[in-house]
């Protein structure tokens, strides 16, 4: 009988564990991964904060609060299996103003019903944890903290290889082409074939679709963050993670103050529209990337839905003074001054044509292919948890 041929695309820390978890329990098959970067990592999965996250944010039900706890255990028990360094530091998500305590209640009461044994602090019990910090109350979570995902993608990658993954670096998808039940992987290092396809391309995964023969009802449209680091000598003001009561209008967490597993302190990211989905900065242009994103319908829906805190973020970005005072609500003190720059992420966030953010996680099949069409964070937490998922998708034979 022949193997099964498993061809994943990409080499962020989700596609990685996909392939390290087939090649390390289907004995019955041959995997193949492919990443167009000639390193592992390359883009989201290297650019983040490095935060293990508990689970705090998501509504009961969905996958990212099934996959969080789950994912996150996996995680750390694989690090400690494999000598990673993490740290288990805790996570405050702080009100800074009575405004915001309905919603930081509501927060509590959504990660307890996800199982969670988080608590509410006051002001005093938060201090004990983050002197520096400025709040009324704040929701403790003891299961966050902090680890290098690009390191576990290389240790995912290395054990994927000793037990037999082939790992091909360097190498981009051209086209794909149905061929029976079979897909035809066109590279430009030459053709695979794959009796499963699974599309784990990141920033890149509606296209990957779309050439796979779906038509997703959600686009990517990537949204730059940027991050800064506190200078060495203000990095003691934070022990471990600070972060707003979020907007629940949005998906992202607002900027935060998290210390890095290698030492210092990042701060960020904010949220602004990319001009290329692997924007960096603002002179990085890709007119296909920008047309592709003006041309979905949901684009500009979302756009008029949140154009005040759009321009907001833009505001920001364009200003280190107004980077700093957002941090400062959270840390009174820090200035522009104790900020330097450090290297921006690009989220690929899926978009619906009615100018919806997908909230979830959105994995989608199809025969003999599975796609994974939004994985923002928190994946990089539960990635080991989405890699046992989407096996389950795939026939042992």
């Amino acid at each position: 009988m022949t193997d099964t041929r498993i061809v994943v695309i990409g080499g962020g820390i989700v596609g990685t564990a996909v392939a390290h978890h087939l090649a390390t329990t289907r004995s019955g098959a041959s995997i193949t991964l492919i990443e167009k970067e000639r390193e592992l990592a390359a883009h989201q999965t290297g650019r983040n904060s490095g935060v293990i996250h508990a689970g705090v944010y998501y509504p009961p039900g969905s996958l990212k609060a099934e996959f969080c706890r789950a994912g996150g255990e996996k995680l750390t028990a694989f690090a400690k299996q494999h000598g990673i360094e993490y740290r288990m530091c805790g996570k405050l998500v702080v009100a800074t103003d009575e405004s915001e305590l309905p919603a930081l209640r509501r927060l509590v009461a959504r990660a307890q019903a996800n199982g969670l044994a988080v608590q509410e602090f006051s002001a005093e019990q938060a201090r004990e944890r983050e002197p520096n910090v400025n709040c009324v109350a704040a929701l403790y979570s003891p299961s966050s903290g902090i680890i290098d995902y690009a390191e576990v993608t290389r240790v995912l990658a290395r054990e994927a290889g000793r037990a037999g993954a082939d790992l091909r670096l360097g190498t981009t998808v051209k086209a794909l082409h149905r061929k029976g039940s079979q897909t035809i992987v066109a590279t430009d290092s030459g053709d695979l074939v794959a009796d499963v396809l699974i599309n784990c391309a990141g920033l890149h995964s509606d296209r990957i679709a779309r050439l796979a023969g779906l038509n997703p009802h959600s686009r990517i449209v990537p949204f730059r963050g940027e991050y800064f680091e506190l200078t060495p000598s203000r990095a003691e003001l934070v022990h471990g993670l600070i972060y707003p009561v979020p907007n629940p209008d949005l998906p992202f967490l607002g900027v935060h103050l998290t210390a890095s597993i290698h030492g210092g302190v990042h701060a960020g990211p904010n949220a602004v529209p990319a001009l290329a989905r692997e924007g960096y900065d603002w002179r990085t242009i890709n007119p296909r990337d920008i047309g592709e994103s003006l041309t979905h319908p949901g684009f500009w829906k979302l756009a008029r839905t949140h154009a005040g805190s759009g321009v907001g973020e833009i505001r920001r970005s364009l200003s280190r003074k107004r980077f700093a005072a957002s941090l400062a609500t959270l840390v009174p003190g820090i200035t522009e001054a104790d900020l330097v720059p450090a290297p921006a992420g690009v989220r690929a966030q899926a978009i619906d044509r009615n100018g919806k953010l997908v909230d979830d996680f959105l994995i989608e099949s199809a025969p003999g292919q599975v796609h994974v069409l939004n994985a923002p964070s928190p994946a990089a937490t539960c990635s080991l948890q989405i890699a046992e998922h989407i096996a389950g998708l795939v026939p042992n034979s």
